[in-house]
């Protein structure tokens, strides 16, 4: 709205530049979620909208009295900043706002039914599964007929792609889908899944700035995408939002994020990718919600596995997923997460040191 009336209207030239526009939408998300989290903290626990606790979770894991739906207000604080500082007349950005108060909307429903009906599993597994397919398909049949490239690009070498042609769709509804899922299912510790969330947004925004630069874009043989450098101003609120969500949800947790958070970060990350053709750089960058997915299904087909061999079901993991297993061996939660967010900014660095090696 401000590049709108500013720029566009009046002619200030400043609104233009899409680095200053990300700083001040950082700084717009992140004082909205400063302001807004202690009143919205408090009036969760006057509507009882607290955890639900499920019974096979680690006892050190059972924390009661903590509300959830934390991610409603990362959601309201990076749309308020992207509304004021975006272009929205932009595709990619209307997408990009599409998805996340798609998926924030599946979350709520899921998180309502879990801390207000009191049902730990939430929405039928079929259910949100199928939801989010739906809202993914959209989104990737709407690119595909408003002509995006279907091409494929790989890091590292600068000349391997290749065009996926209509499988661009069931391509994209599995980047998108797979990403929301990652980050839900990494969100079981306090602060373990934002801190990625953040370090994979940082890399995502510099590869959008790029992207959307013709000159940056040849100069570093990435694909270039007009107008794809509006995501860099979301990227910027993404970031924003999730470092005042993060003052409240530091070890010991005054909030939980909720599917509400959780489904639609994760999407909205895998969007981005899918919008810049960085979808193998994501994988890279959010290596700890690659690696906590990919313990999840090891722990289930094999259990399963074993179980159709030998009787009865066998663990690779103490408990699944990654972080859970490290918690049975009798590591303190805050290390856990810290040593997590670690090995998140290494992958990070890793990811944009790709910018150069091609």
């Amino acid at each position: 709205m401000l590049y709108i009336l500013l720029y566009s209207i009046l002619g200030i030239i400043l609104f233009k530049y899409i680095t200053f526009r990300s700083i001040y939408a950082a700084l717009t998300a992140m004082f909205i979620g400063f302001f807004l989290y202690p009143l919205f903290e408090r009036k969760l626990k006057d509507l009882q909208f607290k955890q639900t606790i499920k019974e096979y979770m680690p006892e050190n894991h059972k924390k009661k009295n903590v509300p959830t739906m934390g991610g409603l207000l990362i959601i309201t604080a990076l749309t308020t900043a992207v509304l004021l500082w975006n272009n929205i007349l932009n595709l990619y950005v209307l997408i990009a706002l599409f998805t996340v108060l798609g998926f924030g909307a599946l979350g709520f429903v899921d998180d309502y039914i879990k801390a207000k009906l009191k049902k730990p599993e939430g929405l039928p597994e079929k259910v949100k599964f199928l939801t989010q397919l739906i809202l993914a398909t959209v989104v990737a049949v709407l690119l595909y007929k408003e002509g995006f490239s279907t091409e494929l690009y790989f890091p590292v070498f600068k000349n391997l792609h290749f065009n996926l042609g209509l499988l661009f769709i069931p391509w994209a509804v599995f980047i998108i889908v797979g990403s929301s899922n990652a980050v839900n299912i990494t969100d079981g510790l306090d602060g373990l899944a934002i801190g990625p969330v953040i370090t994979t947004s940082f890399v995502l925004m510099v590869f959008s700035y790029v992207a959307g630069n013709y000159k940056l874009s040849h100069y570093l043989n990435l694909p270039y995408i007009p107008g794809a450098g509006e995501l860099t101003v979301v990227c910027a609120a993404v970031i924003g939002a999730s470092l005042a969500f993060l003052w409240f949800n530091a070890y010991p947790a005054e909030v939980f994020m909720g599917d509400v958070g959780s489904l639609s970060l994760g999407a909205l990350l895998g969007t981005i990718a899918l919008l810049i053709k960085e979808e193998f750089i994501l994988a890279i960058a959010g290596i700890v919600f690659v690696v906590e997915t990919l313990s999840v299904i090891a722990q289930r087909y094999y259990f399963k596995y074993t179980k159709k061999k030998f009787g009865e079901g066998r663990r690779i993991f103490k408990m699944a997923p990654l972080h859970h297993h490290f918690e049975k061996l009798g590591w303190q939660e805050p290390k856990i997460t810290v040593r997590f967010w670690i090995i998140s900014i290494i992958f990070a660095l890793i990811a944009l040191s790709l910018l150069k090696i091609r």
